[in-house]
C-alpha cells in the first residue's frame, strides 16, 4: 500500500506476468540450461568422429540458441524484474530483502554466462585447431547456466513454501526451504530433456531428408531425450510429495479456472498423452531414425510448449491465496498486518489515496480506492478475471442484492480457498460493495496510476 496500483483493466495484471515469464522460462529451460551441454557434447561427439557435419549441426544449433536467449531471453528476463515490480511491488520487495546476496551472486553468475556464451559462438570457427579448449568453454558455459537456474529456483521455492524462515529469518534458511531441492531435482532434467526436444525440431529445418547425418542426430538427440525423460518423471514425483498440503486442492483450479475445474481428470490424462507422444518419437527416433517422419520432429517441442504454460500456470496459482506462502496474500499485504487494517482499515495507511476516511461525498472513490488495493493484484472490471462477470455468474442479471454480495466477500476465503480474506474493515467493505454495485449499471474501465497519475489525501482525484 506504499506504491500507487498499477493496473491493467483488459488483461489484468496477472497475464502481463504470466506470458512474459512463460517465454522467460521456455527459452532459459530448452535454449540455455538445457542445450549448453547438449551442444556441447554434440560439439565433443563431432571431434571425436573427426565428422564436419556434426560440428556444423551442433554450430547451427547453438546460433538459434545464441540469437534467441541474447535477444527474446534477455528482455523478457528484464521484463520479469520491471512487471513484477509493477504489479506486486510489496512482494517483490520482500524478496529482495531475503534474497539480496543471492540475487547479487545471480547477476555475477548471469554476466559471465553471456560472456561464455559470447565467447563461445564467436570462436566456433576460430578455434578449430583447438577444439578441446573450445569444448571446455562450453562445459563452463553450461556450468554457469544451470548455476543461474539453480539460484532463481530457490526463490520460486521460497515462494511456495518459506519452511523455517520466519523463525531464523536468514538468507540461508530461505534458500534451504522445503521446496527447493525437490523443484531443482526435477528442473534439471526438464531442462535438458526439453533441450533434447528443441534440438529435434531444429534437425528438421538444419538436416536434409536423404542426408547421413539426419538420422544419426535423431538417434543421439532421443537417447539424450530419453535419458532424461526418468529422472524428470522421479523429480517432478519428488516436487509434488514436498508440495504443502493445503494447497493441493488448487490444482483443479489451475488446470482449468474455476469454470472447468470438474474436468481435472480428463485434462491429467491429456497431460500423460503428451507425455507418452514425446517420448514415443523418442523411442521411435532411436530405434528407426530413417523412418520417423518429419512431421514428428516438431510435435514434440509444440507439446513441451503446452507443458511448459501448464506447469508454470499451476506452479503461480497453487499457492494462492498467497503470493508468498504464509507470509503475504496475493494483494500484497503481509498476513501479520490482517488484524490492524481488519481493525482500522486500509485506507488510513495508504499512501497514495485520495482519503484516508470514508464519507457520504467520497463513498464510491473510496470503494473504488479499497478495491484497487485490495482486489486488482487479480482482478479487473472488465477483462481478464473480470469482478463482473463474477458476481453475474453468482447473483444474475437483475440487481445485486448488497447485503449478499457483502456477506460472500467477508466469508469467501472459506469458500474459494485460493482466495486471500478481505483486508479493511467493515466501512470500507461496505463502501467497497457500493462501488461494486455501480459497475453492473455502469462498467467503466478501472484506470491505473500510470494512466490517470498519482493521488494523494486533500488533492482532487486524476479523472
Amino acid at each position: 500500500m506504499d506504491f500507487p496500483i498499477f493496473h491493467l483493466d483488459f488483461f489484468g495484471n496477472r497475464f502481463l506476468i504470466a506470458f512474459i515469464a512463460i517465454v522467460h522460462v521456455i527459452i532459459n529451460h530448452s535454449m540455455a540450461v538445457g542445450a549448453a551441454p547438449l551442444i556441447t557434447l554434440m560439439e565433443w561427439w563431432g571431434y571425436k568422429k573427426n565428422d564436419p557435419e556434426w560440428d556444423r549441426l551442433a554450430h547451427r544449433i547453438l546460433f538459434v540458441c545464441f540469437l534467441v536467449t541474447t535477444s527474446i531471453g534477455a528482455l523478457t528476463g528484464v521484463g520479469i524484474w520491471l512487471t513484477t515490480s509493477l504489479v506486486n511491488p510489496n512482494a517483490i520487495g520482500s524478496l529482495i530483502r531475503v534474497f539480496f546476496w543471492a540475487w547479487f551472486t545471480e547477476w555475477v553468475v548471469f554476466v559471465t554466462e553471456v560472456c561464455l556464451i559470447l565467447l563461445y559462438f564467436l570462436t566456433w570457427e576460430k578455434m578449430k585447431d583447438r577444439k578441446l579448449l573450445h569444448i571446455g568453454i562450453g562445459a563452463f558455459l553450461s556450468f554457469f547456466s544451470w548455476i543461474t537456474m539453480a539460484i532463481i529456483v530457490a526463490i520460486l521455492g521460497y515462494m511456495m513454501d518459506i519452511g523455517s524462515w520466519s523463525d531464523a529469518k536468514s538468507i540461508l534458511s530461505g534458500i534451504l526451504n522445503p521446496i527447493y531441492i525437490p523443484q531443482l531435482a526435477f528442473r534439471t532434467p526438464w531442462a535438458m530433456m526439453s533441450a533434447g526436444l528443441f534440438a529435434l525440431l531444429l534437425t528438421y529445418f538444419f538436416t536434409c531428408r536423404n542426408s547421413a547425418i539426419r538420422p544419426t542426430a535423431i538417434r543421439f538427440i532421443s537417447i539424450w531425450t530419453l535419458a532424461w525423460t526418468p529422472l524428470t518423471a522421479a523429480g517432478a514425483l519428488w516436487y509434488w510429495k514436498v508440495v504443502p498440503t493445503d494447497l493441493v486442492p488448487n490444482v483443479s483450479v489451475a488446470l482449468l479456472t474455476q469454470q472447468y475445474a470438474n474436468y481435472n481428470n480428463q485434462m491429467l490424462w491429456i497431460i500423460l498423452l503428451f507425455c507418452l507422444t514425446q517420448v514415443l518419437v523418442c523411442v521411435w527416433g532411436m530405434l528407426k531414425p530413417h523412418r520417423l517422419p518429419r512431421v514428428a520432429l516438431v510435435i514434440p517441442f509444440i507439446l513441451a510448449l503446452f507443458m511448459f504454460g501448464t506447469f508454470e500456470r499451476v506452479r503461480e496459482f497453487i499457492r494462492k491465496p498467497y503470493i508468498i506462502y504464509n507470509y503475504m496474500y496475493a494483494n500484497g499485504i503481509r498476513i501479520q498486518d490482517y488484524p490492524l487494517l481488519q481493525d482500522q482499515g486500509v485506507l488510513k495507511f495508504a499512501t497514495y489515496v485520495s482519503s484516508r476516511e470514508i464519507t457520504d461525498e467520497n463513498r464510491l472513490t473510496a470503494g473504488r480506492e479499497v478495491f484497487q488495493i485490495s482486489c486488482t493484484r487479480c482482478h479487473t472490471v472488465n477483462g481478464v478475471n473480470s469482478i463482473i462477470d463474477k458476481l453475474q455468474v453468482m447473483y444474475g442479471e437483475s440487481p445485486w442484492d448488497k447485503e449478499k454480495v457483502k456477506l460472500y466477500i467477508n466469508g469467501m476465503h472459506n469458500a474459494r480457498p485460493y482466495m486471500p480474506p478481505f483486508p479493511g474493515n467493515e466501512v470500507e467493505l461496505d463502501a467497497m460493495v457500493d462501488y461494486l454495485l455501480t459497475l453492473q449499471r455502469y462498467p467503466e474501465p478501472l484506470p491505473g496510476a500510470q494512466t490517470v497519475g498519482v493521488v494523494l489525501p486533500g488533492k482532487p482525484t486524476p479523472q
